[in-house]
Parts: C-alpha cells; structure tokens; sequence
C-alpha cells in the first residue's frame, strides 16, 4: 500500500500542503518513497503544562509543530526520524488520558490523544513504521534513549536534595540524563551526551558521578571545562526551544 502511495499524485500533494503549512522556516519533506500516513493534533507534555500540537506521521519521520492556524500555518518544526523511536504506552492519570512515550537517542517525551482509539491507531501505524523501517535497513531497535523530562509542575522542591524549594529565584533545571527537576546546586555540572548534544549539557551530581565512573577520567576532565554554571544566566536549553 505505502509502494503504491509513494509516487502517486494525491501524496504529493498531500505532502506539499504540509510543506506550505509551515513555510520558509520548514524543511523540505518531499523527497522520493516518502509517504504521509496521517495527521493529526495530540497533546504534547511539555515543561510548564500540555499544550496542542500538530502531528505528521510519514513511513519515515515523524513531523510537529505549534498550530498558529489550524490547517493553514504551524511552526517550529521538528522532525523526528522513525528508526530511532521506540514507543510505550502510559497509565491514565486524571485528566491526561490515552497517551504514550516517544522515545528518541535525542529527546524523549509523552503525548495524548483525545480518544482510545486515536491513541491505538497512532502507536499501531507509528510501531508499524518503524518495524518495516528496521526490516529494511537491517537494523537492530535503538537501545538507548533521552529521559523523559518530568513536568516543572510535579516538583515544587529538588528531586535530588529533597531541600531546596522552587521560586522565581531559585530556579528549576532538567538533567538531561535522568530528566528529574533540580536546583542549581545539585546540577551545576555539564556532562557531553552525544545523542543530545555536539556539546556538553546540563546533568545532576547523581548523573555526573555515574558518568564519570562509568567513562573515566578522560569524560570527567572533559566535562569539567563545563562546570559551575551562572545560575543568574538564562537557561534557554532548559525550556525546550523556548516554547515547550
């Protein structure tokens, strides 16, 4: 079916309007045996609360962006490519409901559908993906994955040291190893994740110690030159691109 899509007429369209949907400041999604499977709006679990996002899946990649008008503008775009998804299915709780993981080498997060059925024909279409993905490559699943970030609004003190509480001045930080909501102090150490990052990221001490031992002293001396941030700085990675 996905075969005799891939060159037809209605796909390309299909594609070309999501292309226009999102503008100059999208990527090019028409390339050859690219298909679009379905679309649709789920609820993204972003840092400071869930919010509407727009969805493209394709037998290849996984597209969202933020609905600026429903059907004619989205934007900032991320693609998200399907051999590197794993997905899981998360527990009910109150009013989040029908929802599961999207877990990538690179950034990791749970989204909601409206529906039970929505939510199963998304993980059945998304995992069916993958799998021909992998059968055609050859490849083996991803093993390893970001932490999903815990939500600011679950922590109201540091997840680590149990002490310090959360205000507008001592701020919250995500260690991007464990994903938990910590203080300054308890993440004041850089650690380079490659499969996030080209560059040293923010970690716990738990993490870091972890890190360290696991790699030696070639990654600890290599994190250090990150160290000891300035906790009066903005801390623009820690909020998603800004929007989430």
């Amino acid at each position: 079916m996905v075969d005799r899509l891939a060159n037809s007429e209605a796909n390309s369209k299909r594609i070309g309007l999501v292309e226009s949907c999102f503008g100059a400041a999208g990527q090019p999604l028409a390339i050859p045996g690219r298909v679009l499977i379905g679309e649709g709006v789920l609820t993204k679990l972003c840092r400071k609360k869930p919010k509407a996002r727009q969805f493209f899946l394709f037998n290849d990649i996984l597209v969202y962006g933020n609905i600026v008008i429903q059907k004619k503008k989205y934007n900032k775009q991320h693609i998200i490519p399907l051999e590197g998804v794993t997905i899981d299915t998360v527990p009910d709780d109150g009013e989040l409901r029908n929802g599961w993981l999207i877990k990538t080498p690179t950034k990791s997060f749970a989204v909601y559908a409206a529906t039970a059925t929505e939510k199963s024909e998304w993980m059945n279409h998304i995992g069916k993906c993958v799998r021909e993905l992998l059968q055609k490559s050859g490849k083996s699943p991803t093993g390893e994955h970001a932490a999903v970030w815990v939500p600011d609004s679950e922590a109201t003190v540091c997840m680590r040291c149990k002490k310090v509480k959360f205000t507008p001045v001592s701020r919250r930080h995500h260690c991007r190893k464990c994903g938990y909501v910590v203080c300054g102090p308890c993440s004041e150490k850089k650690f380079l994740l490659p499969s996030q990052s080209s560059k040293p990221v923010r970690v716990c001490e738990h993490c870091y110690r972890m890190l360290s031992g696991s790699l030696g002293r070639q990654s600890e001396s290599m994190s250090r030159s990150g160290a000891n941030f300035n906790n009066t700085l903005s801390d623009d990675d820690d909020d998603d691109d800004s929007s989430d």
